[in-house]
C-alpha cells in the first residue's frame, strides 16, 4: 500500500523555487533547505 505524499506537487514546487531564490542568503544550500523546511512544516 503506497502512501499518500505528504505536500501536493504545487507545494513541492513552491518550496523548491524558494530555496532557489533565498540560496545565496545562506551559507550553503542544505541551510536554505532546513530554513525553507521549517517554514512550510
Amino acid at each position: 500500500m503506497r502512501k499518500s505524499p505528504k505536500f501536493s506537487p504545487e507545494v513541492m514546487e513552491r518550496a523548491v523555487r524558494m530555496v532557489f531564490d533565498a540560496k545565496d542568503q545562506y551559507p550553503s544550500q542544505w541551510a536554505a533547505i532546513e530554513s525553507i523546511a521549517g517554514k512550510i512544516g
